[in-house]
């Protein structure tokens, strides 16, 4: 692959959303250059895998300006894997939002293209600085699309939720912003190629990419600093969350694997605080879904505990352990995507997804039921699907490191998980204790007047985003050994980042 193509995978979207802003008036022509688009960088993301999964690193300068100028757009095995879930996911989670409505807004086919371009950006970039750039550029449409409107909700709870959002934001990127000056001052480069090994052989840097790694673990809502994720992400709209589950996080903890394998070089020192938090971030994240009614609240305080899990990776840094998180990482993406959209189809057509106000209202739903079903049995690493392959390859390295504790606290979690996700399968999914026929919804799908064939219409394509998601991560399970050997290839890139770095500095 050529390149000096990696660039258009920022810019097109960042041209097409504003080819996008002024066509507002001809929404359709807008939805439709969204999709094209999307698919067109889900293609591209796609031909980077298949050019990097040899180890082979892609790298290129922007203008062509010498080094320490020229801002490194840089793709290996790693971040082409990352662009192709999180375009998928977007994509997938666009046409869920179409459906649902939220997608008709004349505003949403811009914020989400700037969106994608800033999640492109944040994972090509070698430079924190312009990573601080595109996650700033992540950052501006989320705040426009957390407060679409949101039908059958009052807006208190969204705009709660989004000032918190906001604000939480507004300070993890001061500190990212302090950090990486700091690296600046103590290194006098932010080029990561440059930074290579440097937290090894200087106390300071080391301190200085600590503040930096320290501002992406808020931002991945590690414990303690998770309480904003699990109040933020429920109060948006169910396609929001279903996206944000599998970018926002995502590229933090992307950074954070990235970091720590170029600027430390996995030095040994720091690793048993990566344990002990990661594992506290399981134990808590999994069991503050418990006291929770609803549906989005409980799967938020999951996606809490799941990224303790996919850290714990970066946290043995074995080859073993960099493969099953670099694994659990895409797969968790798929998953978590999967059952807010379930969530979000339940919503969208009931106007809740409180478990008290949906029992006995659901009824027959066999093709949600089958979508969640599998998605909940893959999060709590049931065979044979890809969680469960996920799980065991990490229990593993984690028992081979010597850190019995943590695969110990891994498997209580994935008991706890398997609990939580039967609540929300027998309250939900559970028919009327009368056999009676359930409830009409109070959604837009249910309402008075419409057709039984438009209904079942709605419903089928409400259920298509996650039905899709659901069996991603069977086939992922079922041949989980393909992906796997991709992952690996990605994992020896960060234990060795020869290539990488001299991709960046010919």
């Amino acid at each position: 692959m050529n390149d000096a193509l990696l660039p258009l995978i920022v810019a097109v979207p960042l041209l097409a959303s504003g080819v996008a802003a002024f066509a507002r008036r001809r929404h359709r022509w807008a939805i439709v250059l969204l999709l094209i688009v999307l698919t067109a960088n889900l293609i591209a993301a796609a031909a980077l895998v298949w050019a990097t999964a040899d180890g082979s690193v892609v790298a290129h300068g922007i203008g062509g300006w010498p080094n320490g100028i020229a801002i490194p757009f840089v793709a290996d095995a790693f971040s082409a894997l990352m662009l192709t879930v999180a375009g998928m996911l977007t994509l997938v989670c666009v046409v869920f939002a179409i459906v649902a409505d939220t997608g008709r807004n004349r505003l949403f086919p811009a914020l989400v293209l700037v969106l994608t371009a800033g999640v492109n950006g944040a994972l090509l970039t070698a430079d924190l600085f312009n990573l601080f750039v595109f996650i700033e550029v992540m950052l501006l449409p989320s705040y426009g699309l957390l407060v679409l409107s949101r039908r059958g909700r009052g807006t208190d709870e969204s705009v709660t939720g989004s000032r918190l959002y906001v604000t939480f934001n507004l300070f993890v990127s001061t500190v990212f912003l302090a950090g990486v000056a700091l690296v600046y001052g103590v290194a006098g480069t932010v080029n990561l190629a440059e930074l290579a090994g440097a937290a090894q052989e200087s106390p300071l840097v080391a301190a200085a990419l600590g503040v930096c790694l320290f501002a992406l673990a808020m931002k991945a809502a590690v414990v303690p600093v998770h309480g904003w994720l699990a109040r933020a992400y429920p109060s948006t709209s169910p396609a929001i969350t279903a996206m944000f589950s599998g970018l926002h996080t995502k590229v933090a903890i992307y950074a954070i694997y990235r970091i720590y394998a170029v600027g430390f070089e996995g030095d040994q020192t720091y690793l048993w605080i990566g344990v002990a938090v990661f594992s506290a971030t399981m134990l808590i994240g999994v069991l503050g879904a418990v006291g929770e009614d609803r549906m989005r609240s409980i799967l938020a305080f999951h996606m809490v505990s799941q990224i303790g899990y996919i850290l714990l990776g970066v946290a043995l840094f074995t080859p073993l352990g960099l493969a099953a998180g670099i694994f659990y990482l895409l797969h968790h993406m798929i998953v978590k995507a999967s059952l807010f959209l379930s969530a979000g189809a339940i919503e969208t057509r009931f106007g809740t997804d409180r478990l008290d106000d949906l029992r006995g209202r659901v009824g027959r739903e066999p093709v949600l039921m089958v979508a969640f079903g599998v998605a909940a049995l893959s999060l709590a690493g049931i065979p044979p699907f890809s969680g469960f392959f996920a799980k065991l390859m990490l229990l593993v390295a984690a028992v081979e490191d010597g850190q019995v504790a943590a695969a110990v606290i891994a498997i209580v979690v994935s008991l706890i998980t398997l609990l939580s996700m039967l609540k929300i399968f027998n309250a939900v999914f559970a028919r009327t204790v009368t056999g009676g026929e359930p409830a009409e919804p109070a959604g837009p799908a249910g309402r008075g007047g419409l057709a039984v064939a438009q209904r079942s219409t709605t419903r089928a394509a409400l259920a298509a985003p996650a039905v899709a998601l659901a069996a991603a991560t069977l086939a992922l399970g079922l041949g989980a050994q393909g992906l796997f050997a991709l992952a690996e290839v990605a994992a020896a890139g960060l234990l060795d980042t020869t290539a990488y770095v001299g991709a960046v500095l010919p």
